[in-house]
């Protein structure tokens, strides 16, 4: 069983059979819906790509925390596309969870997949051996949350009438890819602020590259509504620097997050996932432009 497969057998383990279980059928139904079929699951495996770079012990507490990530990650987003926010009618080429549940429900199956992401981390630390760990791995994945600088600091910043768009991006994008990172770090007893900054600088090159997409691509490719930044009239990149400039800071965020990596055996692993990602993220109608 390869990386990604792991991943998604632990994410349907946790979530469990949405029909059969003692779970409210909705807020089951939900909770599936809005973790699988997943994306491209990259903050986890930059958290597992990073754990295995630090050391090749048990990567269990590795898995947890990259598995927690993910489903964080799911969770902003059904409470990012609900009508409070972005009123997106789809999400990954589906309908969004509250245009399929309705409000209340995909409300409490955010709130759920949150609770749910920090019983994985427990249930982890229960292990012998892990409990110094995992407390360090539960504090970087709170922290990459909440406030100050969490993502959902990141989401309340929309909510201010005046915005840093740097502060914008590190906390409602960078801060999980920068959780991530150390996460992956202290799972395996490493410092995990040497490996912060790589995931921050990656984290903000994704929302650069989010910025693009929602500028000039279409609702097709992005497999979301797009347009949003002007029509809710929120921080874009391209609006601050235009299209050529945001390349630009694209390109040049992730150099930055590729000279970010520590020395370590797996620096060639990572540099592909950094330098992959950048590209698949730019929309293909600019990929020649932006090269």
């Amino acid at each position: 069983m390869n990386t990604l497969q792991r991943i998604e057998t632990i994410l349907a383990r946790a979530l469990g059979d949405p029909e059969g279980g003692l779970t409210p059928p909705l807020l089951a139904r939900a909770m599936n819906h809005a973790v699988s079929p997943g994306g491209a699951r990259v903050r986890p495996r930059l958290c597992l790509a990073t754990a295995a770079a630090c050391g090749h012990g048990n990567m269990e507490l590795a898995f947890a925390a990259a598995s927690a990530i993910e489903l964080l990650h799911c969770a902003s987003l059904v409470h990012d596309d609900m009508p409070c926010f972005d009123n997106a009618a789809t999400r990954r080429g589906r309908p969004s969870v509250h245009k399929v549940y309705g409000e209340p429900v995909a409300l409490l199956a955010g709130d759920a997949l949150i609770v749910l992401a920090f019983d994985l981390i427990g249930r982890a630390a229960a292990r012998p051996g892990q409990g110094q760990k995992a407390g360090a791995v539960l504090r970087i994945v709170a922290q990459s949350v909440g406030a100050p600088f969490g993502i959902v600091a990141g989401q309340a910043w929309e909510c201010e009438p005046k915005v840093d768009v740097a502060m914008y991006h590190r906390s409602k994008t960078g801060a999980l890819f920068a959780g991530a990172a150390a996460a992956g770090a202290a799972a395996m007893g490493a410092d995990p602020e040497r490996w912060r900054p790589l995931g921050a600088k990656l984290g903000e090159a994704y929302q650069v590259a989010d910025d693009i997409g929602d500028a000039v691509a279409e609702r097709d490719e992005l497999g979301k509504p797009a347009h949003q930044d002007e029509a809710l009239g929120r921080p874009n990149a391209v609006r601050e620097l235009g299209l050529d400039g945001a390349l630009a800071r694209l390109r040049s965020l992730a150099q930055a997050a590729v000279e970010a990596i520590p020395d370590c055996p797996g620096a060639a692993d990572l540099q592909a996932i950094i330098l992959g990602e950048s590209k698949r993220l730019v929309p293909r109608s600019l990929a020649v432009r932006a090269a």
